[in-house]
């Protein structure tokens, strides 16, 4: 049995080595599923430059062309809540190689489509791989760290969370503006097949598959549309300019329902049913702050993601190559804590971690929320380092606070829910803002008002970064005692 076999399937043991460091053979998991797992953290942004070349080639408008973003969300949020149960039923290797080949299998086809239903199409088959993939990384790394060193562990693993979205855009840029829309999706091909090669040779016997107890298929039928149905919802709110339309209201209010009758099915659950989620990690504080953190997190990181272009393009004149670039001193700065942060974590636990990251993302925004249209560029670029730094640190924090104090066999629930939580914040996060700058340009109109708008925005932004510090204080504070 190899080193990562070891690591991975003796989840008791301890995955630091000497002096406090993580194990090699778990930063060899963890090199292995990342392979795999930079497309899909990179699709979600790298096809945002892309879309109206795409309208342009397949003859679309732009409001049909927004449902190859819509599709692939939509069915990425659908099939979080399966990952759990498909990882415990099939194993880790065929769970994880099953995800990433259909992911695979749907980039190729999107590449290859002839008009923008068979692209829509193909995207909700790269999202039901995507979807998968996330949650089963988290587990499997968390389950073979035994619980141990978290902070170290998501130091490594988000890095890609962190800093592909966010690079996503410039990636994107350059290959439209030198290749065809289609290498958006072919570039997903080399590195698919490194990670399914990796997947083979490093994944034997990681989290072999168990016997266990029927999944609850009705409280399955209830979650997943109804996450669909809240998504959709959020994604049609700048489409339709507010909440109060009835192509918004409609499947929100019908997905609200849904999760609520998912809510009450559950609790009332017999034992000898396995839940989708379960809902007793909501009775551990820790997870509970964590949990509404990366709602929150999504909402300030996706939605200032959706913002930041747009600032940059509509009000400073910038093509959407620039834009990318003027956004990489946020993934700069998001680089900077990681040496520190993980070590931090562990010693003094997330609370001030993400007390302190928080505060700080909220300073680097500050600078957008006075910014007039003649703002040094220079200026706002070392504020997006600063926003990066702090995100980024807090995020790590968070990510370990996820999993602290939950026994084995509820990480695999734990890391579909803060994956939920997270698509949803960053649903909700893009439409927000969308809906108040357009509201806000509309009452003042002009170039003056469009920076006036832009500004009224960033300071809703802000807001949003700051209400982050009440969830914080739910997670530990005290120092974690570890042997190494």
């Amino acid at each position: 049995m190899s080193a990562t076999t070891s690591a991975a399937t003796e989840p008791a043991g301890p995955p630091a080595g000497r002096e406090g460091r993580l194990d090699p053979a778990l930063i060899r998991l963890a090199a292995i599923l990342l392979t795999g797992a930079i497309a899909p953290f990179l699709d979600t942004t790298i096809v945002n430059v892309a879309i109206e070349s795409i309208g342009r080639g397949l003859h679309a408008s732009v409001d049909t062309v927004q449902w190859v973003l819509t599709g692939y969300l939509l069915a990425f949020g659908m099939v979080v809540p399966l990952s759990g149960w498909a990882l415990r039923r099939f194993g880790g290797r065929p769970t994880w190689m099953f995800s990433l080949s259909l992911f695979l299998i749907g980039s190729v086809l999107c590449g290859l489509a002839w008009n923008i239903g068979s692209l829509i199409a193909f995207r909700v088959i790269q999202g039901i791989g995507g979807g998968l993939m996330v949650p089963i990384l988290l587990t499997l790394l968390v389950q073979a760290a035994g619980g141990r060193k978290l902070g170290r562990l998501m130091a490594t693993v988000s890095l890609p969370v962190v800093i592909v979205p966010i690079l996503g855009p410039v990636v994107g840029g350059l290959i439209v503006s030198s290749l065809s829309w289609r290498w958006i999706f072919y570039v997903n091909v080399p590195v698919g097949l490194a990670g399914l090669v990796l997947a083979w040779r490093g994944l034997r016997d990681v989290s072999r598959p168990r016997p266990g107890q029927p999944l609850d298929l009705l409280g399955l039928a209830l979650l997943s549309p109804g996450i669909a149905a809240i998504l959709y919802g959020l994604a049609q709110v700048s489409s339709h300019g507010g909440f109060g339309h009835p192509a918004v209201l409609v499947p929100l209010l019908a997905g609200l329902a849904a999760v609520a009758l998912f809510t009450v099915r559950t609790l009332r659950l017999r034992q000898d049913v396995e839940p989708v989620i379960s809902l007793s990690l909501f009775r551990v504080p820790s997870f509970t702050g964590a949990a509404s953190l990366m709602f929150l997190f999504g909402l300030s990181l996706y939605g200032a993601m959706l913002l930041l272009p747009l600032y940059y393009q509509q009000l400073r004149g910038a093509s959407a190559l620039t834009a990318g670039l003027l956004l990489a001193p946020q993934g700069v700065g998001s680089l900077l804590p990681r040496l520190v942060i993980g070590r931090l974590t562990d010693r003094f636990g997330p609370r001030p971690v993400v007390l302190a990251g928080t505060l700080v993302a909220a300073l680097g925004t500050l600078p957008f929320a006075l910014a007039t249209a003649r703002t040094s560029e220079v200026l706002l670029s070392l504020a997006l380092v600063v926003r990066g730094a702090g995100l980024g640190g807090a995020t790590i924090a968070v990510m370990a606070a996820a999993f602290e104090g939950l026994e084995p066999a509820q990480v695999p629930h734990a890391s579909s829910a803060t994956r939920i939580m997270q698509q949803v914040g960053g649903a909700f996060g893009a439409s927000v803002l969308a809906v108040i700058l357009a509201r806000l340009a509309a009452g003042h109109p002009g170039p003056l008002g469009l920076a006036s708008a832009f500004r009224g925005t960033f300071w809703w932004c802000l807001a949003f970064t700051a209400l982050a510090l009440g969830p914080a204080f739910l997670l530990a504070g005290s120092r974690r005692q570890q042997s190494s």
